[in-house]
């Protein structure tokens, strides 16, 4: 498969250097000219004549471009899909700008140096964007998908439990909610990270590794997972239920969500549209994602149905819960120094 190159390298540095001082690190990164390969500003104005004897409904002579990050299966990548975010922006004045990350760390280091306003991510990559610094905050959430993430082995695999895991070899995205997942899969096995040997690798060179037999077990969430059990008969050890709640959030920059509310509000009502719909057709919402996605349209059912849906507002629980997980990466030595999640609250 082909290797995720660019961004991936450079969180991975933003994450093997988080036990510095959050501004040692960022000084660092912009002084090797951090680019992301994004060249964008996360909210630039862009000029647009609306020409002359515009109607009333047209848009406004000048919009803003938000750029809004999205990965590869999310409430934002079917927004994309459909394409009504943005009809419903341009009377606000605002167009849109799409960019794909692998996963959730990846884009939120574009976030924090500017080059998107707006994404999703699990429950994980916030808490270490928070600690390196990353001025983000949380707008809403998805429920809770428990199920569509898991610690996956070969289908041939002689391994029945995660308490076998000692001593194999386990790769994961570092960061991710699935690293959470498997914080939680070993405790409850009895196990700690140290009986392990944990390699980071993005989506796709993860599940190569998996094929080549490379490593014992992958943690990984859909649409990879449910791709992963499809194409080449990988088998569940262990999935979130009862361990995690795997929420989806949507984060956008402090400065962008503070300056333009009423976008913020337009895109998460365009968010809970696109929910109410998914959770209607999923037949035709599989259909819609498969040639985007290059994944075959019985897989994604499965996906879809397996996930929950309706976007939610960010409630005192919500953050009490991210709370929790970031205490434990702190006390692992995941994070260096304890955070509030409530400073990161709009």
């Amino acid at each position: 498969m082909e290797r995720s190159l660019g961004v991936y390298s450079w969180i991975e540095a933003v994450l093997s250097f988080w036990g510095r001082r959050s501004h040692r690190i960022f000084s660092l990164l912009f002084t090797l000219g951090l680019g992301l390969s994004l060249s964008l500003a996360a909210c630039s104005p862009a000029e647009v004549s609306s020409g002359e004897g515009a109607s009333p409904g047209a848009a406004p002579a000048e919009t803003q471009a938000i750029n809004i990050g999205y990965q590869k299966f999310g409430t934002l990548n079917i927004v994309k899909a459909r394409g009504g975010l943005e009809e419903r922006l341009q009377p606000l004045g605002f167009t849109v700008q799409w960019t794909e990350f692998p996963a959730g760390p990846q884009l939120l280091e574009a976030l924090n140096v500017g080059s998107i306003a707006f994404g999703h991510t699990g429950e994980a990559p916030p808490i270490f964007a928070q600690a390196a610094g990353a001025p983000l905050v949380y707008v809403g959430n998805e429920p809770a998908s428990p199920a569509s993430e898991a610690i996956l082995i070969p289908k041939d695999s002689q391994i029945q439990s995660v308490a076998e895991l000692r001593g194999k070899r386990v790769v994961l995205n570092k960061g991710s909610n699935v690293h959470y997942l498997l914080v939680k899969a070993i405790e409850e096995a009895g196990l700690q990270l140290s009986d392990l040997e944990v390699i980071f690798l993005p989506p796709a060179d993860a599940r190569a590794a998996f094929e080549q037999g490379s490593v014992d077990a992958w943690a990984i969430w859909d649409p990879f997972f449910a791709a992963a059990e499809d194409a080449i008969g990988a088998k569940v050890l262990r999935d979130g239920e009862g361990l995690v709640a795997n929420r989806e959030f949507y984060l956008a920059s402090r400065d962008f969500a503070s300056q333009n509310p009423e976008a913020v509000e337009a895109i998460l009502a365009e968010v809970q549209a696109v929910d109410q719909w998914s959770v209607e057709n999923p037949t035709e919402l599989a259909e819609l994602l498969s040639p985007e996605l290059g994944i075959e349209v019985p897989t994604l059912e499965k996906v879809v149905r397996r996930r929950e849906y309706g976007a939610e507002p960010i409630t005192d629980e919500m953050i009490a819960d991210q709370q929790e997980i970031a205490d434990t990466f702190h006390e692992l030595g995941l994070i260096p120094e304890k955070i509030n999640v409530q400073e990161a609250k709009l």
